[in-house]
């Protein structure tokens, strides 16, 4: 039987703290109790700003406490807006003869006042009788930080009530709802990925108002990518068409309602397609530096690899791991078609080969007969060292030398001429030890880095 309780208490709490129902009103006002009566007025807070000292008589408990809620004015056939429900309680006390009620919002620094008088009868009331004055004519925004202060008028110092307040937001389930600020919308779209064009139908909203849509790219915010959509509110059609320039996982659909500090919804259809991040890898041939920089932020760990022709498998290379949610950068590359940066996420892992398809090419070689000789023409974008011989093959992947080696060095972007004895041979060209060997005729060829055994 205690269980049961137990149970039923804990869901009376979680029920209470879910709804957070907030209490609807369609007039606001001024109430006090007691048979007092009582009458407001704004005021600009400024006259009672400044407290003298309190009569002797009069207890600093004079202002017994103050209590702070929110409230919702619907007036039918208008949207509803948000007021603060201030009640306080006061001793009576022939040296007062008023309240001063003021909030200040912490976020615009604005501030509202107004003063609550106790109308004066013939027959004296009471020192020391207990009124309590509830005050709902505060119009406040969502999520509004709020500083509420009471005080007596006269004002008399150290004689005073304080607290700070924060208006609920939209996700309780009264402001959602009500509140014209928390109606943001709902998005359909169609992608027309041929014509690179998001079209986006907007519904559930304020059916009067101008409603803006835009694209934007999310990092810490949405940074815009183009022009913002409006939707006028007296226009039947509530579609838009929207450009972009790349299907990026960061890509988002941003709408909200031409009104003050109205919420703003977003919808980021495209979270999943991070492949097209791989893409952006740039390689400056200058300075040997390989580096990833991702359009969009993402939680990934980047290595370099090299692509065994076996099975298609990259190997991981030794102490080239990195993690970093802007840029990833290796110094002195070799640009080696088997050379890859790998990309792994809690998604799985991309291999990328930038230099398989020799759109950065390390060096390369032209031949021409001339006489009796042959001339060989290097150019090489990094620092490096040729051999160059003269052989005889003997089999399709293998060439019997007939004469010495002769070796130039080559710097970077420069053409170095070299003339060897003429003979019925294949040329062959080693970099940095290594020899390649296609069995291809003396002719014009481009070759690439073999070795990685520079890359830092």
């Amino acid at each position: 039987m205690i269980s049961i309780n137990i149970q039923i208490l804990l869901m009376t709490l979680f029920w209470n703290f879910d709804c957070q129902i907030i209490p609807r009103i369609e007039e606001c006002g001024l109430l006090c109790s007691q048979g007092i009566h009582c009458k407001s007025k704004p005021s600009s807070g400024i006259f009672n700003s400044f407290c003298h000292d309190a009569p002797a008589s009069l207890s600093s408990m004079v202002l017994k406490s103050m209590k702070i809620s929110t409230v919702m004015k619907c007036v039918q056939g208008s949207p509803c807006s948000l007021h603060l429900n201030i009640k306080g309680t006061l001793s009576l006390d022939e040296n007062i003869c008023g309240l001063e009620i003021c909030s200040l919002s912490l976020d615009t620094q604005q501030s509202q006042c107004t003063n609550v008088r106790f109308a004066r009868k013939k027959t004296k009331m009471p020192n020391g009788k207990k009124v309590q004055v509830q005050f709902n004519c505060i119009e406040v925004d969502v999520a509004q930080h709020i500083y509420v202060t009471m005080k007596t008028i006269p004002n008399y110092c150290e004689v005073k009530l304080s607290q700070e307040y924060y208006v609920e937001d939209c996700r309780n389930s009264d402001v959602g709802k009500y509140i014209p600020a928390c109606s943001a919308g709902k998005f359909d779209y169609n992608v027309d990925r041929a014509r690179k064009i998001i079209s986006v139908n907007v519904s559930n909203f304020l059916q009067d108002q101008d409603y803006y849509v835009r694209l934007c790219h999310k990092w810490f915010t949405c940074e815009d990518t183009g022009t913002v959509a409006v939707i006028k509110g007296k226009e039947s059609l509530k579609s838009v068409s929207l450009k972009y320039s790349q299907l990026l996982p960061c890509l988002c659909i941003e709408g909200w309602v031409a009104i003050p500090d109205a919420r703003r919804i977003q919808l980021c259809p495209f979270e999943n397609d991070t492949k097209v991040l791989w893409d952006n890898i740039v390689y400056n041939p200058a300075t040997q530096t390989l580096a990833w920089e991702p359009a969009c932020p993402v939680l990934v760990m980047v290595n370099l690899c090299r692509l065994m022709k076996s099975n298609d498998h990259c190997e991981d290379i030794q102490n080239s791991s990195k993690n970093s949610p802007e840029k990833v950068k290796y110094s002195r590359v070799d640009t080696h078609p088997r050379l890859c940066m790998k990309f792994t996420t809690k998604q799985g892992s991309w291999v990328k080969c930038p230099f398989a398809n020799g759109e950065f090419p390390a060096w390369k070689m032209r031949t021409a007969a001339v006489g009796e000789q042959i001339e060989v023409f290097f150019t090489s974008q990094t620092k490096a060292q040729f051999s160059v011989l003269v052989c005889n093959r003997t089999q399709l992947a293998s060439c019997e030398s007939v004469g010495m080696n002769h070796s130039v060095s080559v710097g970077w972007r420069t053409d170095v001429d070299y003339s060897v004895p003429l003979q019925i041979c294949d040329i062959h060209c080693g970099f940095r030890g290594q020899t390649y060997s296609d069995g291809s005729p003396a002719k014009a060829m481009t070759h690439r880095m073999k070795s990685v055994h520079s890359l830092h």
